[in-house]
C-alpha cells in the first residue's frame, strides 16, 4: 500500500475559538436582541462540527454504484441527476444549440467599485452576435460573487493530487455542513456547462493572471477532467483506497469533452498573451475544440492610459468590438458543424503516450 503522508492538518478548535468565528457573522448590533438565540444556533452548529455531520441528508446509492448500500449525500445526488439530464439535453439533436457565456470580472456596479466592467460590455456584444444566430446565450456572471449575498464558490480542496478518483464529479467536498462550506454555486455552474454545446470565457487580466472568481471556477472544474463519477468505490473520501484505483489503471474520462470554446482576454498593460493561453490550453486539456484563430482573442484597451477613462477607451476601440463579435461567430460556427459531426471528425481520436 502506498504511504499516505499526515501531519499538515491543524487540530481541531476549541470551544471559545468556535465560538468566536461563529458569532462573528451577528456583529451588527442589531442581532443583541436574538441574543439567546443565537447561542443555541450555536450549540447546535458547534455539535455539528464536533461530531463532523458533513451529509446530514444521506441515501442509499442504489443500482448502478459499485457499493449500493454506501450513504451517499442527498445533495450530491439532486446535483448529479441534473448534471446527467442536462448532458442529454446536449446530445439531443432536437435541441437548441447552446453557448455558456462566462464573465470572469469580479467588478460590477452593484458593489464597491460603483461601475460594470468593460468585460460584460465585451460579453454584451458576444450575447447579441450569438442571439441573431439563432443560438441561446447562457450569461454566467462571476462578479455576482462579489455582490450577492451568500452567493459563494468554495475553493477546491485539491483532493486529485492524492488520486484522481478520489476528486468525484460532480464535486462532492461540498456542501460541508459540519465546516459552514454550504451554499455553493458550482453545484449549479456543473451542470451549465454540461448543458452548453460551447463556451466563451470574457476575462480581464489582473496581475498577469485570471482574476480570483474565474480562477476558483476553473479549479473547481478540475473534476470534469477525469473526476471519479461514483464516489462509493472509494468509500467516499477514503485516500487508501483512491490510490489504489488509481495505481490499478484510471480511465480519466473526460465528462466535458466535444464542447467548442472561445476567449476574449482584455487588459492595459500587460499579461493579455499568457493569460489567453493558459485558458486555451486549460480547455484544450478537458478535449474542448476551439472555434479557430478569430475565436482566441487577447487585446489591450486603452494601453497604459487612465483606468478613470478606460469605458472610453473601449468605445472608442471599434476593432476591439468587432474582433469580439467575430469570436462570437466563429464560435456560432463551429456549433454548426460541432453538432452536425463534420467539426469532430477532423479531431483525431489519439490514445496519450502518457496518461495523467
Amino acid at each position: 500500500m502506498i504511504e499516505i503522508r499526515k501531519g499538515q492538518a491543524p487540530a481541531p478548535l476549541a470551544r471559545a475559538e468556535f465560538s468566536t468565528r461563529f458569532r462573528a457573522a451577528f456583529i451588527d448590533p442589531a442581532f443583541r436582541v436574538e441574543d439567546t438565540s443565537i447561542a443555541r444556533l450555536e450549540e447546535i452548529a458547534w455539535q455539528a462540527y464536533n461530531a463532523y455531520r458533513k451529509s446530514p441528508f444521506t441515501q442509499k446509492a442504489g443500482p448502478g454504484y459499485a457499493d449500493p448500500d454506501y450513504d451517499l449525500s442527498s445533495e450530491w445526488v439532486a446535483t448529479k441527476q441534473r448534471i446527467d439530464a442536462a448532458q442529454l439535453r446536449w446530445a439531443d439533436p432536437a435541441s437548441a444549440s447552446r453557448v455558456l457565456l462566462i464573465c470572469g470580472s469580479a467588478r460590477n456596479d452593484g458593489t464597491c467599485p460603483g461601475e460594470m466592467s468593460k468585460t460584460f460590455r465585451l460579453l454584451g456584444i458576444a450575447r447579441e452576435t450569438l442571439e441573431q444566430a439563432g443560438i441561446q446565450a447562457d450569461v454566467l456572471d462571476l462578479s455576482l460573487l462579489s455582490s450577492e449575498y451568500g452567493r459563494k464558490i468554495h475553493p477546491c480542496k485539491g483532493c486529485v493530487s492524492t488520486a484522481m478518483s478520489l476528486c468525484n464529479w460532480p464535486c462532492s467536498c461540498y456542501p460541508n455542513h459540519a465546516l459552514d462550506q454550504t451554499n455553493d454555486w458550482m453545484a449549479e455552474i456543473y451542470e451549465r456547462w454540461t448543458a452548453a454545446h460551447a463556451v466563451i470565457i470574457v476575462s480581464p487580466v489582473y496581475w498577469y493572471q485570471s482574476p480570483s472568481p474565474l480562477k476558483l471556477m476553473i479549479d473547481r472544474l478540475v473534476c470534469a477532467d477525469g473526476g471519479n463519477p461514483d464516489p462509493t468505490a472509494t468509500s467516499g473520501k477514503n485516500p487508501g483506497k483512491a490510490k489504489a484505483l488509481e495505481m490499478a489503471g484510471w480511465d480519466y474520462p473526460q465528462h466535458l469533452a466535444g464542447r467548442a470554446y472561445g476567449l476574449i482576454v482584455h487588459g492595459d498593460v500587460a499579461g493579455i498573451e499568457d493569460a489567453r493561453r493558459a485558458l486555451s490550453d486549460w480547455l484544450d486539456w478537458m478535449g474542448f475544440i476551439d472555434a479557430g484563430a478569430q475565436a482566441r482573442l487577447d487585446r489591450f484597451i486603452g494601453y497604459y492610459e487612465p483606468y478613470a477613462t478606460s469605458h472610453d477607451s473601449l468605445d472608442r476601440d471599434e476593432p476591439v468590438q468587432e474582433e469580439a463579435r467575430n469570436v462570437a461567430r466563429a464560435v456560432a460556427k463551429a456549433v454548426v458543424e460541432l453538432r452536425a459531426g463534420r467539426l469532430q471528425a477532423v479531431q483525431p481520436k489519439l490514445s496519450r503516450p502518457r496518461p495523467k
